[in-house]
């Protein structure tokens, strides 16, 4: 299951980079850096629970407290991704890095943390209501 988690979050990184830089190019530039990353929070939040849903069947987590534990392997690789490569890679600096995660001064990264904590239990309960109540495809 962890090899699974693992692969899934590497998917979830893929696409979270690619909204970043979508963020960056096309809205930075009329919102300002910091407005647009409290916008993608939510934005991503969308992003992350979509990704899931697609490969939650694929995690073979079995119950609640095997999801979460992927949710919280997935919390602690993104940030420590986010720190790592942020600094490595961007050069943004640790006091900048870490006012995303500050809610007191509008940081709104630790919204967007819970939602990747939880998003494996959404999804496998979002696929289990769909499965219950005969998906999209269910005749009256």
């Amino acid at each position: 299951m962890i090899g699974r988690a693992v692969l899934v979050w590497l998917v979830l990184m893929i696409v979270e980079s690619v909204h970043g830089m979508l963020r960056t190019l096309f809205l930075a530039p009329h919102t300002g850096d910091f407005r647009a990353r409290q916008i993608a929070v939510f934005t991503g939040s969308c992003l992350i629970v979509g990704v899931s849903y697609l490969f939650v069947r694929r995690l073979r987590a079995e119950g609640t407290r095997a999801l979460l534990l992927v949710g919280l392997l997935w919390v602690g690789l993104t940030v420590a991704f986010d720190f790592g490569f942020g600094h490595v890679v961007f050069g943004r600096s640790w006091e900048n890095l870490a006012s995303d995660y500050n809610l007191v001064h509008g940081g709104l990264m630790p919204i967007g943390l819970v939602v990747l904590l939880l998003s494996p239990a959404i999804a496998a309960r979002l696929r289990a209501d769909c499965h219950t109540q005969g998906g999209p495809n269910k005749r009256a």
